[in-house]
């Protein structure tokens, strides 16, 4: 065996759990160089083709590594990782214009996205390490069959990522049937385990039953359903573990019964990576009031201990997400969007206004939930048992935890934390992608409208009128003296 240079390679492979240190390359007999890299942190993994790449007209055979364990994974068990590049030349699987280019803006005096995507993210050849998700019951066969026929015509059929279906029971063949039908890619089913899916034992269920019963008096959306808790709490601390996702950098959420009303003729996930973003969404909108009272209360006490002269003082159990947040400043970015949340009254003081991004569409970095700070997090926020106890959504979850406040941190360990743990810059809103969920859309302004052939109406589209959240989004990127 020949040992050749590991910059035949990428130096940063597009997978926190992947560390590739160096390479080991040998020519088959029939000329193919192949190349494995050690990968550190898997315990049991298999090889599978995964997809092909385009890379300055040489084509290359990435072989994924997928692991059956779910984290925390053995740090010292060695896992290898094989290559088959044919007709080597440009080993660059992403070129220098797709790789994270370091932060460049300081000074900002109008959001990123009105600037609209840049060309190089138009029809191209290369590919990110990115998956489309959905998590669907057999019942919703219609509905995703929709959803995906829509997403296919719109989007995918040209860029071609594959695709991985969730549900808490076997799906059905007739479910696998009518999707692998409409795909133009590979679909692999999951199932979640029970253990990220069900009602932890610990939870008091006399107490869970009346809050409950309470919500659904009130008619609160989903408020007597225990479904729809377990589903929130999956999105917010476990889908990202699922072994069917791990070998991913990306993901695309689509859910069954949604609309897709403009042709997405770039590649998201490019530009995301390219970007350095972490966090894409359409729609932002308040929360019901009666699903987060006490998130509410939470969110306050912490911001108000972290941002002291942003916040009014906590008014409820404000100790444990201070103590939390105190023993880590490390792990809020400087520069994020908790003043999107924030609104200012009469008084002076400021208080948690339930904005949040509808996570029923989003575009994300798995880093941004993968890494300790957000795992830490969703623990924390996990065992006051507020997914139960009332009805915390996954929603406001991913927008505390990634973009906010350290107290959305408290309460959401995952999905919406792109407010907290990333750069407001790096929270992404994708004017370009026309999008409906239920009566709420999202209709493109602008050149994107013709670009991308719309169909939906910008007269009726949520961005500007009194319900969204757009405006607060847009005043973080205005400059202040």
């Amino acid at each position: 065996m020949s040992t050749h240079n590991p910059a035949f390679i990428p130096a940063k492979f597009p997978n926190p759990l992947w560390d590739p240190n160096f390479l080991l390359c040998e020519e088959d007999p029939g000329g193919v160089l192949v190349c494995e890299f050690v990968q550190l942190r898997a315990q049991y993994a298999s090889l599978r083709k995964a997809h092909t790449i385009l890379c300055n007209s040489n084509e290359k055979y990435l072989y994924s590594m997928r692991t059956f364990l779910q984290p925390p994974l053995k740090p010292d068990t060695q896992v290898y990782l094989g290559y088959r590049v044919v007709r080597h030349q440009q080993p660059d699987v992403y070129p220098t214009p797709f790789r994270s280019q370091p932060a460049r803006y300081t000074n900002w005096t109008e959001p990123p996205y009105t600037t609209g995507i840049p060309e190089k993210y138009y029809n191209t050849k290369y590919r990110a390490n990115a998956v489309i998700i959905m998590l669907a019951r057999n019942s919703d066969v219609d509905g995703a069959e929709s959803s995906i026929t829509q997403l296919e015509a719109r989007f995918n059929a040209q860029f071609g990522y594959p695709y991985v279906f969730l549900n808490d029971v076997p799906f059905t063949e007739e479910f696998k049937r009518r999707m692998r039908a409409v795909v133009s890619t590979s679909a692999e089913f999951g199932l979640v385990p029970p253990e990220h899916w069900n009602q932890p034992e610990w939870i008091n269920e006399e107490k869970a039953s009346k809050a409950r019963d309470k919500m659904g008096a009130k008619h609160v959306p989903f408020g007597t359903s225990v479904s729809y808790r377990n589903m929130c709490r999956f999105y917010s601390g476990f889908f990202f573990r699922h072994a069917l996702l791990l070998q991913y950098q990306y993901y695309w959420r689509v859910e069954p019964d949604v609309q897709f009303s403009c042709d997405i003729q770039f590649d998201p996930f490019l530009f995301m990576q390219g970007e350095d973003k972490k966090y894409g969404f359409t729609i932002s909108l308040p929360d019901d009031r009666t699903t987060i009272r006490t998130l509410r209360k939470n969110v306050r006490g912490t911001v108000s201990v972290y941002f002291s002269s942003r916040m009014s003082a906590p008014t409820s159990e404000p100790e444990r997400a201070a103590e939390f947040v105190n023993k880590n400043p490390d792990l809020v970015s400087p520069d994020n969007g908790v003043d999107m949340l924030l609104d200012t009254h009469k008084s002076g003081k400021k208080e948690y206004n339930r904005c949040h991004f509808w996570s029923n569409f989003e575009i994300g970095d798995f880093d941004l939930w993968r890494g300790e700070p957000y795992m830490k997090f969703f623990e924390f926020l996990d065992s006051r048992g507020g997914f139960y106890y009332e009805r915390w959504g996954d929603a406001p979850v991913h927008t505390f935890g990634g973009k906010c406040a350290p107290s959305d941190w408290e309460f959401f360990s995952q999905l919406p934390a792109a407010l907290l743990f990333a750069r407001k810059d790096q929270v992404h809103f994708f004017n370009e992608i026309g999008y409906q969920h239920g009566e709420i859309q999202h209709c493109p302004v602008g050149s994107a409208f013709e670009r991308g052939r719309c169909t939906c109406s910008q007269a009726t589209s949520v961005d500007r009128t009194s319900l969204s959240c757009l405006n607060r989004y847009d005043a973080l990127f205005v400059s202040r003296p």
